[in-house]
């Protein structure tokens, strides 16, 4: 692997720190510089921060001195980068939404914390949202931004965040996916209100079995649907489609299952629209990756889940855009640690430009 180019990602990653902590190398003894090491010595290795350095509470202080949204727009000034690089303005983009979550085991409190069932000593979870790339013709398939997910939080309104977030870094939106747990009168009106085009996955019990049952097996269905949505005290007159297929048969399982989604587009109801919205499950291979970069945490503090989550996505964001056909993710995360190790050891104050292909 090419050094001055590790080098050069080691730099991308503090000045990250750097941004989402507000901190300045003329100001502060401790920042990106001395922390990129033992964030990245942790993700190398799956442990916990207090495992590998002394840093630990100094880097949990600051974060919970700053505010999440300093994590945020750290990372999307790195999207800034990519995006004028790779030249995502001038391209049709599919996005996808979904919640990735972290494991906590203690008492739960607070917004960030949701509660879960106690299996396996898991008593809450900590849950991110993320909007990631899912185009086919787009190689770089990276999140763009991802928020946290508080109790209580409206999805409409975090949905539509998150593309206010992203929408100066990208093209023309061809279609947003989602999976079953974002199926909200809420949300899919505010879409449509924004001209955002969505396909979402139907839950079962809302899928209108009294159109299911006659339909013959391999059949389908795309019929405009009205609703209401109460709002603010208005009542809110609605319109999209509903698409529903009989019993279509699955290889991998070797069953036939039936399918029910909503959407704004009507060419999106005519096309092949199981095969477009299998494309949202890339969005969960991302998070199956970045597993492989897991920062241990015991800590309560969002803030602090959130910006581990972040510096877990930036690695993942760098190695996806220039590391990807060479070295395996896990392998990359070690040559950086390697590399800024070497660093430390050797100090380079000087913090260069961001990395480029």
């Amino acid at each position: 692997m090419n050094r001055e180019k590790l080098v050069a990602s080691v730099r991308v990653l503090r000045h990250f720190i750097d941004e989402a902590l507000g901190l300045q190398i003329e100001k502060y003894v401790l920042n990106g510089f001395e922390l990129s090491e033992p964030l990245l010595d942790a993700a190398a290795y799956n442990t916990y921060l207090e495992t590998v350095g002394n840093k630990a509470d100094t880097l949990y202080l600051r974060i919970k001195e700053g505010l999440s949204e300093m994590t945020t727009y750290a990372y999307l000034e790195s999207i800034k980068r990519l995006s004028e690089q790779f030249g995502w303005k001038e391209k049709s983009v599919m996005l996808a939404f979904d919640h990735t979550d972290e494991d906590f085991y203690g008492d739960v409190q607070g917004f960030g914390i949701h509660g879960w069932t106690g299996e396996k000593g898991v008593t809450g979870k900590f849950k991110f949202l993320t909007c990631s790339i899912v185009s086919d013709d787009i190689p770089e398939k990276i999140p763009l931004v991802s928020i946290p997910a508080l109790v209580g939080d409206y999805k409409s309104y975090a949905v539509s965040h998150c593309l206010r977030l992203v929408k100066p870094y990208i093209g023309n939106i061809s279609l947003i996916l989602f999976d079953r747990g974002f199926y909200d009168k809420d949300l899919m009106y505010e879409l449509s209100q924004s001209s955002f085009p969505y396909l979402i996955f139907v839950p079962k019990h809302k899928d209108k079995k009294e159109i299911l049952y006659p339909m013959g097996k391999g059949e389908q269905i795309a019929i405009y649907n009205e609703f209401e949505l109460d709002k603010n005290k208005t009542t809110h007159e609605c319109e999209n489609i509903m698409v529903f297929l009989k019993q279509i048969y699955d290889p991998k399982s070797e069953k036939g299952y039936d399918w029910v989604f909503a959407t704004n587009v009507e060419e999106v109801a005519l096309s092949n629209i199981i095969g477009t919205y299998k494309k949202r499950w890339r969005i969960e291979n991302t998070f199956r990756v970045q597993d492989d970069a897991a920062i241990k945490c015991k800590s309560v503090e969002m803030k602090i889940r959130y910006f581990l989550f972040a510096f877990q996505q930036m690695l993942q964001t760098q190695w996806v855009c220039f590391w990807k056909d060479e070295v395996s993710f896990k392998g990359y995360i070690i040559e950086m640690h390697k590399t800024c190790k070497s660093l430390v050891a050797h100090p380079m104050r000087s913090y260069g430009k961001s990395l480029k292909a």
